[in-house]
């Protein structure tokens, strides 16, 4: 099925952090995302950063309709046809690419592209997009970075991702229009290669403990 933006942010609100995930393996996704969902976490970013991303997503979609796939670290306009075609049911971009932004919305794929100053936020409303990854979170200012950034720009659903943890994440959800924060410390390279399925259900339970 294909989710609308508001959708997605529904679901992401509920869920309140999203794993990103870099795999060197395709096949890992399967292990990985059922020791997600079974510990409460149906929901994944498969990231463009490995050449394996685009057949895990596949490999998730034809196994697992019901969860949520995010294709993310999409930096090019092939990329984005490559994450639709495959099943992916958004893209999430590291930056505002306005080419990108409108390539999805012609395609009918949400988007959630990443800014982190005014410039980038009111190129993404301009082509009305107010739910945005802020990105990289804490390098650019963190919490007191996106509360000023609230100031002029209410209307912003965000999502923080980058160097948020379990120090510091009930800070990022604690500000109304963080919707949900990406994460990748308990769905670390190591532990996905390693096959350390028992470590991840724990540390994923560990999280949600704290979140909601």
């Amino acid at each position: 099925m294909a989710y609308t933006t508001a959708e997605i942010i529904e679901k992401l609100g509920a869920l309140k952090i999203v794993p990103v995930i870099a795999l060197d393996d395709a096949e890992d996704i399967l292990p990985l995302a059922a020791t997600l969902a079974e510990n409460g976490l149906p929901v994944v970013e498969i990231t463009f950063r490995s050449a394996a991303a685009e057949e895990a997503i596949r490999l998730l979609r034809q196994t697992n309709p019901d969860i949520l796939i995010a294709a993310g670290t999409v930096l090019t306009p092939d990329q984005v046809v490559r994450a639709k075609n495959a099943g992916a049911d958004c893209i999430v971009t590291p930056g505002f690419n306005p080419n990108i932004v409108r390539l999805c919305q012609e395609l009918n794929i949400p988007i959630t592209p990443g800014v982190n100053n005014p410039m980038a936020i009111e190129g993404a409303l301009e082509l009305g997009v107010s739910a945005v990854k802020f990105f990289p979170a804490e390098a650019s200012g963190g919490v007191k970075m996106i509360k000023a950034l609230l100031g002029p720009y209410q209307q912003l659903q965000i999502m923080p991702t980058g160097g948020i943890n379990v120090n510091n994440i009930r800070d990022y959800l604690a500000i109304p229009n963080v919707v949900a924060c990406g994460g990748s410390w308990f769905v670390e390279k190591s532990l996905i290669a390693n096959k350390h399925w028992d470590e991840i259900g724990r540390l994923v339970r560990e999280v949600l403990a704290l979140v909601r």
